[in-house]
């Protein structure tokens, strides 16, 4: 199905506060710019810990905060990423920006992404073929089959685009699906969507980290 990928680093057995310390210290480091973060279930503890630190780590005002992808309803819908991300971390003063068709997202400081047990990144789902190659940073598409938790058509970054940025990072919550799929990927055993996204991102020499 393809070459292995590159080496990275790992890190098991990390709960949300030692994920946000990792992310606090990236972006104290680089100091400000874009970042883009997932929605989802595993994400947003690890965010409330990462808002909640008091040493000043994070000047949030100097940030730029892009969902990966959304579901098409509300902001106010129980099911919005960026409702959920503009909750937490517009008061601590970053600017949100919600994903919108023909927008151009900048270079990121860090996408940080999540995985599912079927090798979706983004809204990027098998069924949607992604390409490395794709001329749109942003589609609008409809997963099929639909998630029960979530029917909705989404909006996403596209591989291009999400591999326009300094550093990746996943959150795989510690499930042992999530992380056999990963490690097929790595090995070069499928080409699902988290495989064309590794690959893109080893041809760009990009640095990558994975949370267990």
């Amino acid at each position: 199905m393809g070459q292995p990928m590159q080496d990275m680093a790992r890190i098991e057995g990390a709960d949300s506060a030692k994920i946000a310390g990792w992310l606090a210290e990236r972006l104290r480091a680089a100091g400000g710019g874009a970042i883009t973060i997932p929605g989802g279930s595993t994400p947003f503890p690890i965010l409330a810990d990462l808002v909640a630190r008091d040493d000043g780590a994070i000047d949030w005002a100097a940030w730029q905060v892009w969902p990966n992808d959304d579901r098409i309803v509300p902001e106010d819908h129980e099911a919005s990423n960026t409702g959920k991300i503009r909750a937490l971390l517009e008061p601590a003063g970053a600017r949100i920006v919600a994903l919108a068709e023909g927008a151009d997202p900048p270079h990121f400081a860090l996408t940080w992404l999540g995985m599912g047990p079927d090798g979706h990144i983004a809204s990027l789902f098998p069924n949607t073929d992604p390409r490395p190659d794709d001329p749109q940073a942003i589609r609008r598409l409809t997963p099929d089959p639909l998630p029960p938790h979530a029917p909705f058509d989404r909006i996403t970054l596209t591989i291009p685009a999400l591999v326009e940025s300094d550093a990746i990072v996943f959150t795989l919550g510690g499930a042992p699906d999530k992380r056999a799929v990963f490690e097929g990927a790595l090995r070069g055993e499928h080409d699902l969507p988290i495989a064309r996204l590794l690959r893109a991102a080893a041809a760009r020499g990009i640095a990558v980290t994975v949370f267990t």
